[in-house]
């Protein structure tokens, strides 16, 4: 029971200062970059429309899957529903969770999209060159490249190996 309530103070708590910080950041006109996720120190509808812009660009979020790019707008927009301008301190219990399940579903989504959409360069030289150049991919890109020469390479295996085999 003890681990109940302070899971609701807590719940509150965070719910609380992101209503505080909605009103501050909103008298500030701060901006808020996408790549954070929700937060609870950064007005909602800021956010929102910064996470909104962001996948429309394609650039912090490239690699998000439809589906999970389906999810994140329909979480942001059952928040909306749920808020209604509202602070979150006169939402229901039942509101506050719901709206703290859905921040946590856009956080995770979004930091692995972020994650995935992340460029790392390399200098390699290509085969029958001795000039390194320069091979910049996404996180998925160098991931779906690999699976896809594990793939290859198991298919040449499988296809010696029934060669080699008497018929």
């Amino acid at each position: 029971m003890d681990s109940e309530v302070a899971m609701r103070k807590l719940l509150a708590f965070a719910l609380l200062a992101l209503a505080a910080g909605a009103q501050a950041a909103a008298v500030a006109g701060e901006g808020f970059p996408p790549e954070k996720g929700l937060d609870v120190a950064t007005p909602f509808e800021v956010q929102r429309t910064a996470i909104l812009q962001a996948l429309q660009e394609g650039r912090v979020y490239a690699e998000i899957t439809p589906d999970n790019r389906r999810r994140v707008l329909a979480s942001l927009d059952r928040m909306v529903e749920l808020l209604a301008g509202r602070p979150v301190a006169e939402l229901s219990e039942a509101d506050r969770i719901e709206v703290f399940n859905h921040q946590e579903l856009v956080n995770t989504l979004l930091a692995g999209a972020r994650e995935d959409s992340r460029l790392v360069c390399r200098r390699e030289t290509r085969g029958g060159s001795h000039r390194p150049t320069n091979r910049c991919m996404t996180v998925a890109e160098r991931r779906r490249a690999r699976e896809e020469s594990q793939v290859a390479l198991d298919e040449i295996q499988r296809a010696a190996t029934r060669a080699r085999e008497p018929n």
